[in-house]
């Protein structure tokens, strides 16, 4: 995938405002950690996460996708009528149907020509969104395309804490771990052909996609049966093999997206990762030998927002000047799947 024409003229975000920390939630689990003789602290020093952000109970996932994308329009000057496609990528959404993303369009006031749908693909889903975006735009067929996305945490951690309490056993709490990683956000990236006359477009210049399916089962997060005539939300990861095998998609997509984007690995300047922890962290920057200090991280104080993560992060970077005009950018984005995808931007 190459792009001529495809510009990232926006990228906004909202941050929920309930900070959770690790302690806290160590604090809720203190029955299990004390039948399962596991010492406070172990939740941050296996994670690096401080603490992460959940939603106010029963916060519209619109509400923030909305707050985000109307961030998007006002920064760049551009008008809800000229959006052709709003795509909704989000992990979590609002029902099954009608999609998120007609909530969110009305919410922005845009309608007519235009085309409205979900999307979801794991924590790839903007990133997913943004190639839909740019293939449009590089056809002719739009001008600007909205990707949008709100994650919430908060409703699948109450339901394993429960859980967790309940079941009271070590292989449960290994399979739980990654829920407690999550954090709640929204994000929207407001992708055009560059003839809105912004002055500091950053151009995509196209992007690489792999994939491991035969790793499908490692992380699931959906709902089922309760035992009881009802119904319930679970999730269960395989922490351990999902790095490793993520990680290793990981080197195999790195070395096709150099020459792909016509880059060496030491002309890179930044790499924005997906957020999961300190452990994928450092794996992932050894294994593709990309110096620390080129990435830029927020998972100590956000967590692993899902779809939310990566393009958020890169937002901080910019508001804290860490991605300059004229940087070579990697965004570095691995799903549950296995699917990995990488983009190159040129700041």
């Amino acid at each position: 995938m190459k792009y001529q024409k495809v510009v990232i003229e926006a990228l906004e975000y909202e941050l929920a405002p309930v900070v959770v920390s690790s302690s806290d939630l160590e604090a809720r689990l203190e029955p299990l950690y004390r039948e399962l003789r596991i010492a406070p602290g172990q939740l941050q020093a296996l994670t690096g996460i401080r603490e992460r952000r959940w939603w106010e109970p029963g916060y519209p996932l619109s509400h923030g996708a909305i707050m985000a994308a109307r961030k998007a329009l006002l920064s760049s000057g551009i008008a809800a009528s000229e959006i052709g496609a709003l795509v909704y990528t989000g992990v979590c959404r609002e029902q099954f149907e009608p999609a998120t993303a007609c909530r969110v369009a009305d919410g922005l006031g845009i309608s007519g020509d235009v085309a409205i749908f979900d999307l979801s693909n794991a924590c790839l889903g903007v990133l997913n969104g943004i190639l839909d975006m740019a293939n449009r735009i590089e056809l002719g067929q739009i001008r600007a395309g909205l990707v949008v996305s709100c994650e919430s945490a908060r409703e699948i951690n109450e339901v394993m804490i429960a859980r967790m309490l309940e079941e009271r056993n070590m292989q449960h709490f290994a399979h739980s771990l990654a829920t407690l990683t999550g954090g709640s956000g929204a994000v929207a990236v407001l992708l055009t052909d560059g003839s809105f006359g912004s002055n500091a477009p950053h151009r995509l210049l196209g992007g690489i996609t792999k994939a491991a399916p035969q790793h499908h089962n490692l992380c699931l997060w959906g709902v089922g049966p309760d035992g009881k005539g009802g119904y319930q939300q679970s999730m269960a990861t395989d922490g351990v093999n999902v790095m490793n095998h993520g990680v290793e998609l990981g080197r195999r997509t790195w070395e096709a997206f150099l020459p792909h984007v016509g880059w060496k690995a030491e002309q890179v300047d930044r790499v924005i990762c997906h957020q999961v922890g300190s452990a994928h962290q450092s794996m992932i920057l050894k294994t593709l030998g990309v110096p620390a200090d080129k990435d830029f991280t927020t998972y100590e104080f956000l967590g692993n927002m899902g779809t939310v993560s990566l393009p958020l992060t890169a937002a901080l970077a910019v508001e804290r000047d860490i991605l300059l005009p004229g940087d070579r950018v990697a965004f570095l984005g691995i799903g549950s799947g296995l699917n990995c995808m990488m983009l190159g931007i040129e700041w």
